[in-house]
C-alpha cells in the first residue's frame, strides 16, 4: 500500500509546487484560473506527445487527480476515440473519457450546495 500512497503524494504534491511557484514568482501577474488553464493544456500536451504517461504509471492517483491528469483524459480520449472511429472520435472522446469525473464533481458539488448554506 505504500508502495502506491508514497508516490502519489510526492507526484502530486510538485505538480501543486510547481502551481504555487507560478504564482508566487510571478507577483499577481498570474492568478489561479491562469494555472488552471496551464495545468489543463499542459495535461493535454503532454498527454497527447506521450509524455505524460510515465508520470502516471510512477505516480498514479497522483498524476491523474490534479488538473494536468483531467487534461491528460481528455487528451487520451481523444486518441483512442481518433484511432477507433476517425476523426469525430478525435472530439467525442476526450469527453467520453472524462465523463464519468465531470459527473461526479457535478453530483458532489450539488450535494454538498443542497446540504451546507452558501453565505453571499
Amino acid at each position: 500500500m505504500l508502495n502506491n500512497i508514497i508516490p502519489a503524494f510526492v507526484v502530486g504534491g510538485l505538480i501543486c509546487v510547481l502551481g504555487q511557484l507560478l504564482m508566487d514568482l510571478t507577483k499577481a501577474n498570474i492568478t489561479p484560473a491562469h494555472v488552471l488553464v496551464t495545468f489543463v493544456t499542459g495535461g493535454v500536451v503532454l498527454g497527447g506527445l506521450g509524455l505524460y504517461e510515465p508520470l502516471v504509471r510512477i505516480g498514479g492517483a497522483g498524476a491523474t487527480v490534479p488538473l494536468s491528469g483531467f487534461g491528460y483524459t481528455l487528451a487520451k480520449g481523444a486518441i483512442e476515440g481518433a484511432q477507433s472511429t476517425g476523426l469525430l472520435g478525435a472530439f467525442s472522446g476526450g469527453i467520453q473519457a472524462a465523463a464519468v469525473g465531470i459527473a461526479a464533481a457535478l453530483f458532489f458539488g450539488y450535494l454538498v450546495a443542497v446540504v451546507f448554506n452558501p453565505k453571499g
